[in-house]
């Protein structure tokens, strides 16, 4: 996904529902895709790659329902709508900072007919939003548990990257509990804790049905796992073809494959 930081012009942006500021402690990127921009806060958490490749895995039908779980910056909803022009989307966060920089980023985009942002704990997302509301729920959650690898010091960083206030378990039941039946679970995470989402996703009633592994390198092992699952189907799961992001590096530079290129309008090369 292309996203370049635009040079800051001005300090206020006019938009449809009022003025957006840009703080000192901001930067503003360009998504390279019908025009959308983000906001972003370096010193708390940036979106990666990940965010995009779910935004595309996700898949969402006229007049669905979409609920995005630990929206973040809201960029997942942001990204889907421009594909899904008739299709409306909730963003759940519950760190403050973050959803009220995601509501800024809807506004920004003048999409606030198109997406609402909730601050609200998952765990409670049935009862904030009622339960068997939506045709689609997305999540890119925190990836680490709790207790493994280095906590970052700073909470909001921790929050969205270990397990500190929701597990995989929570995630899935908040999933499930929201969905209709027939519901589609669409999710990104980390192979190494894919048996943990798998029992996640069965205890919570929903079905895996379709699994991509995303590569780095042709010859490297996978280091991001796409999942779909559908709340109350019946056992049948599809392993797709592997999606690789780079080819062969020239020095500091990764080049996209053709399908990266394809999937999101990109030329040329781009940093790692």
């Amino acid at each position: 996904m292309c996203n370049k930081t635009l040079e800051k012009r001005k300090e206020t942006y006019t938009t449809l529902s009022g003025e957006i500021s840009i703080e000192a402690d901001e930067r503003l990127d360009d998504l390279c895709k019908d025009g959308l921009m983000l906001i972003q806060k370096p010193d708390i958490f940036c979106f990666g790659m990940d965010a995009v490749l779910l935004s595309t895995f996700a898949k969402a039908g006229k007049s669905n329902k979409v609920l995005d779980l630990c929206t973040g910056n809201g960029v997942i909803p942001i990204l889907m709508q421009s594909k899904n022009k008739d299709t409306s989307y909730v963003g759940l966060e519950i760190q403050e900072v973050s959803a009220n920089l995601a509501a800024r980023n809807v506004s920004i985009n003048n999409l606030d007919d198109k997406i609402q942002i909730i601050k609200g704990d998952l765990k409670e997302a049935a009862q904030i939003l009622g339960d068997a509301s939506f045709n689609v729920v997305t999540v890119n959650p925190p990836y680490k548990k709790a207790n493994s690898g280095i906590v970052n010091p700073d909470s909001s960083k921790a929050i969205a990257r270990h397990e500190v206030l929701c597990d995989i378990d929570d995630v899935c039941q908040a999933a499930s509990r929201c969905l209709k039946s027939k519901g589609h679970l669409f999710m990104v995470h980390r192979p190494d804790r894919l048996i943990d989402i798998i029992m996640a996703m069965k205890k919570a009633h929903i079905e895996p049905k379709r699994i991509r592994m995303v590569h780095p390198y042709v010859d490297k092992e996978a280091n991001m796992v796409l999942i779909e699952g559908i709340k109350g189907a019946n056992s049948y799961m599809i392993v797709e073809k592997p999606l690789i992001v780079y080819e062969k590096s020239d020095g500091k530079n990764g080049i996209y494959t053709t399908e990266l290129l394809e999937m999101y309008g990109m030329t040329g090369k781009v940093d790692k």
